[in-house]
């Protein structure tokens, strides 16, 4: 910088270093570390990159962990700072169903105890709403609460029973075989409490559980679910029309949510790669046991 100013050994005695030192030092190559962390943030930049840019340093490192890369979080943590990348931040929403007074509502069976034992023990429901240029489209969704894999969902212009009716039919379609008093949780909007459903839940043998009055917390796992959704997606798009907006979300949730975003609740992994895990982890219980770990989750 200076060097058209004055020459480089009268710099070198300012400064109290040698000119052979300077001259050594220009000649010598990164350091080993300096080339490790070159590697290792072009590695978190690509992984941040294929999270679509939702994940943060927990994830990110235990994504390299999972893959055999043995590093700090806090050298995550730097490095993602050196490259100036970050998760995408939450935003709040509304709520969209409304209760009609003159349907019967179910008791609150689950009662915010969020844990499952195998899958097709709860399964969740509920509906929020994304913006397009056409209007609002929404979103019915069905999850199983022991993988938080969504198994249904539908989406149309109009918040009906059809629309909740086609979310649930999807999911017992999904799973082909549903267990008897599979317990079905919601709030109390009327597309829930409709004769039309609780009809439906019926004929598969499921024992309705309800939210209370306008507590969000009592089906916390679904709403963390569309909160994601909004984060990672529908918030930094801008959707000219419904049939687009569907496209996109589809995508996101059968691409994306269920086979590829690893989830801190259910040990970093898929919520599809979790449920063929307990699917292993069960056939070695039939045979041996006391061998099989127990895989009961709580939500943190």
């Amino acid at each position: 910088m200076h060097r058209s100013e004055y020459p480089v050994a009268f710099m070198c005695r300012v400064l109290g270093v040698t000119s052979s030192g300077y001259y050594a030092w220009r000649s010598r190559g990164p350091s080993r570390r300096a080339q490790a962390d070159r590697v290792l943030q072009r590695r978190i930049e690509e992984i941040h990159q294929a999270s679509r840019g939702i994940y943060g340093s927990p994830k990110i490192h235990e994504q390299l962990r999972q893959e055999g890369i043995r590093c700090s979080r806090k050298r995550v943590i730097r490095l993602m700072r050196c490259a100036n990348i970050s998760s995408k931040r939450k935003r709040c929403y509304k709520r969209t169903t409304r209760r009609n007074a003159a349907h019967p509502v179910a008791p609150n069976h689950l009662n915010q105890q969020f844990k499952a034992m195998a899958p097709n023990q709860v399964w969740l429901a509920d509906i929020t709403y994304i913006p397009t240029g056409e209007g609002w489209l929404y979103l019915a969704t069905i999850m199983d609460l022991f993988s938080r894999r969504i198994l249904g969902w539908a989406m149309d212009a109009r918040m009906t029973a059809s629309l909740t009716n086609k979310a649930l039919t999807m999911a017992v379609n999904t799973r082909q075989q549903v267990p008897d008093k599979l317990l079905h949780h919601s709030d109390r909007g009327s597309q829930y409490t409709s004769g039309d459903y609780r009809a439906l839940l019926g004929q598969h043998k499921m024992l309705a559980s309800m939210s209370g009055v306008g507590n969000c917390y009592d089906n916390a796992p679904m709403e963390s679910f569309f909160s994601l959704l909004k984060t990672e997606l529908v918030h930094h798009e801008r959707y000219p029309t419904r049939t687009i907006a569907r496209t996109s979300i589809f995508e996101y949730i059968e691409s994306f949510y269920n086979r590829q975003r690893i989830h801190g609740a259910i040990s970093y992994m898929t919520p599809i790669s979790f449920e063929r895990q307990w699917r292993r982890t069960t056939s070695i219980t039939e045979s041996e046991p006391e061998l099989a770990p127990s895989m009961a989750l709580t939500l943190s």
